[in-house]
């Protein structure tokens, strides 16, 4: 079987690399006959460092679906069509926005450096930090809306664009239209019904509805689309990797 997870707020906490206790299961999971893929809001750049090295190959996806690798390579990266980069340029100039864009390796950043985001932003120091002019093509976009939020969604959802609310740290988090984990996973080769798959956030909901079990990790509305929901604390993701990993073994 294969088991898929989100990595922040679900095996990774406070943006810390994964514990010795979830690697630990991790490995057991992979003993036990299954195959493990990650997929992250995160660029792949900044995915990395949170696994440790003999998991830094493993099947991967990054951005919520816009960035795809496997083997340690880059499978597929789908960036936004002129038309919508344009559009977004202009709701970041008209409300002067914050924002955080990727392109498929080097980003933009204009946001605060006391945001929990800057914290995870390239820590190993492998991209370029440019202005956003110098990217010659766009991502992923992570806006930082403040109090113009509702402006901004209501402009946004006019667009073919795929948009995450996180409202633990108010920001928008924007992808090309119709890229979302599932269709990452997809592009591993994936089948709908054959995973079981563990999140803890909206961006999630594209793979819970595909998986044949999957887990909410902490209280969030998207339990409502997953076979069980546990606490957001590693002890119950141990016990619920360790759980599903019996059961399917």
């Amino acid at each position: 079987m294969k088991f898929v997870f989100d990595l922040d707020g679900t095996i990774s906490f406070k943006g810390k690399p994964l514990s010795t206790g979830i690697i630990a299961e991790l490995e057991n999971c992979i003993v036990n006959g299954h195959e493990v893929i990650f997929a992250s809001a995160r660029p792949i750049r900044d995915l990395l460092p949170v696994l440790p090295e003999a998991m830094q190959t493993f099947p991967m996806v990054g951005g919520n679906g816009a960035f795809v690798a496997n083997a340690g390579e880059m499978i597929a990266v789908t960036a936004f069509q002129t038309e919508m980069v344009e559009h977004i340029r202009h709701l970041i100039s008209t409300y002067k926005l914050p924002y955080l864009v990727d392109s498929n390796w080097d980003y933009a950043y204009t946001g605060s450096e006391a945001h929990p985001i800057y914290r995870n932003l390239d820590p190993l120091k492998l991209a370029k930090k440019v202005t956003l002019d110098k990217l010659q093509e766009i991502v992923k976009v992570v806006l930082f809306p403040g109090e113009h939020l509702k402006e901004v969604v209501e402009a946004l959802q006019q667009l073919p664009i795929s948009i995450y609310e996180h409202t633990s740290e108010n920001i928008l988090d924007i992808s090309p239209n119709g890229i979302d984990k599932w269709n990452g996973l997809s592009k591993l080769g994936v089948v709908a019904g054959e995973f079981i798959a563990f999140g803890n956030d909206a961006n999630d909901a594209p793979m819970f509805v595909k998986a044949k079990e999957s887990v909410c990790v902490g209280d969030h509305r998207v339990s409502e689309l997953t076979t069980m929901q546990v606490a957001s604390s590693e002890e119950a993701v141990i016990a619920s990797i360790r759980s599903y990993s019996a059961k399917y073994k």
